[in-house]
C-alpha cells in the first residue's frame, strides 16, 4: 500500500523515580530503542482498517479500539469520520511497565495530529490524556520520553530536560516472570500513603534521594559513577521493598541477576511484576539475554 504518513514511538525504562513522579518528585528515564512502535497510514475512502504485525502488535488489539474511542470523544469526531488503513507494527510487550500504552498514545495522536485533529503544541497533554485510560492517572513520564526518543529527566507539570550523562553504564533491562498491572501498583502506593503517610512520604523522600543521586553519579567519570550510580539503584530498589511491590517472582529473578554479577538491580516503571533494571560493571553475557537500555 501506499504510505501517506508514517512515525516512530519508544518503550522506555524509567531508571529511578517511579510512583514518587506522580506527587511531583522528578524521575529519570531514557527510551529503548530496540523496543519501539511503528505507526503507517494510508488515506482510503473505506472505512479505517486496522492492521497489527510485529512481535507484539497483535496484543494491541485490545487496546486500540479503546483508545481510540476516547480521542473520538474528546476530538468531538465520529469514528465513522475515520478512514483509510492504519499500520501497526510493535516490538513492546504489553503490560510489562516498558510503556506500551504510552508508544501507543503517542503514536495515536501524531497520527491525528496528520489528520489534522491534534494540533503538535498539544500532543503531549492530548497523549497523557489517552494514557490515563490504563493508568487511572498517567504522570506523563512514559508519554515524554515516547514523544522525545531521549533520555530525560522528568518532573510532572513541571520541567523535562535532556538527561546529562558524562558515560555510559553497562544497564539492561530483563522480565521478572510476571505480568505488572500498573493500575494496581499505584492503587496499592496510594492506599499505603492514606493509611500511614508519615511513612508513604518518608518512601518518596528516599526515592527522591535516589534520583539526586543517581543525577550525580552520572555526572561523574566512570571509575567514580560507576559504584555512586549502584548505590543511587539501590536506594530505588528499597523503595519498591517498602511498597511491598517484589513480592513472588520478581523477587527471585532480582536476587537470580545478582547471582549472575549484577551490581545493583530494581523493578522498572510500576513494579509488582513487569521488567526489572540491572547494572553492570561490564557487559553482561550474551547468554543472559538481557534487553540493553
Amino acid at each position: 500500500m501506499s504510505i501517506d504518513f508514517t512515525c516512530k514511538s519508544y518503550g522506555k525504562c524509567i531508571l529511578v523515580g517511579e510512583h514518587s513522579v506522580l506527587r511531583g518528585s522528578p524521575a529519570l528515564v531514557v527510551p529503548i530503542q530496540s523496543r519501539n512502535l511503528d505507526l503507517s497510514y494510508s488515506k482510503g475512502e473505506n472505512p479505517l482498517e486496522l492492521r497489527l504485525v510485529g512481535d507484539h502488535g497483535k496484543e494491541l488489539q485490545l487496546l486500540i479500539w479503546g483508545v481510540l474511542e476516547k480521542a473520538c470523544e474528546l476530538k468531538k469526531i465520529s469514528r465513522s469520520d475515520l478512514k483509510g488503513t492504519l499500520l501497526l507494527e510493535s516490538s513492546i510487550p504489553v503490560g510489562a511497565g516498558m510503556g506500551a500504552s504510552a508508544a501507543l498514545c503517542v503514536a495515536l495522536t501524531r497520527w491525528l495530529g496528520f489528520l489534522g485533529y491534534v494540533d503538535e503544541a498539544d500532543f503531549y497533554e492530548f497523549a497523557r490524556t489517552l494514557e490515563n485510560l490504563f493508568h487511572g492517572e498517567s504522570s506523563g513520564v512514559d508519554i515524554a520520553v515516547a514523544l522525545s526518543g531521549e533520555g530525560l529527566r522528568f518532573v510532572r507539570d513541571g520541567a523535562r530536560t535532556p538527561l546529562v550523562m558524562a558515560w555510559r553504564p553497562h544497564w539492561y533491562i530483563s522480565y521478572s516472570g510476571k505480568r505488572g498491572v500498573t493500575v494496581d501498583a499505584v492503587n496499592k502506593v496510594k492506599d499505603l500513603l492514606l493509611k500511614d503517610p508519615a511513612f508513604g512520604e518518608s518512601i518518596d523522600t528516599q526515592m527522591r534521594e535516589a534520583v539526586s543521586a543517581a543525577e550525580a553519579a552520572l555526572k561523574m567519570d566512570a571509575a567514580q559513577g560507576l559504584p555512586a550510580l549502584a548505590k543511587a539503584i539501590d536506594l530505588a530498589a528499597g523503595c519498591f521493598e517498602k511498597w511491598n511491590l517484589n513480592e513472588g517472582e520478581p523477587e527471585k529473578h532480582i536476587q537470580w541477576l545478582k547471582d549472575q554479577g549484577a551490581l545493583a538491580v530494581k523493578p522498572t516503571g510500576s513494579g509488582g511484576g513487569g521488567y526489572v533494571l540491572s547494572l553492570w560493571e561490564t557487559p553482561a553475557p550474551q547468554t543472559l539475554n538481557l534487553i540493553p537500555c
